[in-house]
């Protein structure tokens, strides 16, 4: 099993243990732009065409709503 299918099986089974990196690089590959507001904000806002915006907080461990969020989106985008 790859790296990139225990990533994603870990986002499906709605792990606790992911990280910021691991969400943002899986936004990444379904085309979202992550941006970083400035003036020292702990939240990225996620943004792709035709889409709802996605705001998600840097910090870590990562809450389970975020990581229902980026299932819906894989789901959504496997469709």
């Amino acid at each position: 099993m790859s790296k990139w299918e225990k990533l994603l099986g870990k986002i499906t089974e709605l792990s606790k243990d992911l990280k910021f990196a691991e969400l943002k690089r899986i936004l990444e590959s379904y085309g979202y732009e992550g941006r970083k507001p400035g003036s020292g904000s702990s939240h990225w806002t996620f943004r792709k065409q035709g889409k709802s915006p996605i705001t998600i907080p840097e910090n870590e461990p990562i809450k389970i709503v975020y990581v229902r969020i980026i299932k819906d989106i894989i789901e959504s985008e496997e469709e």
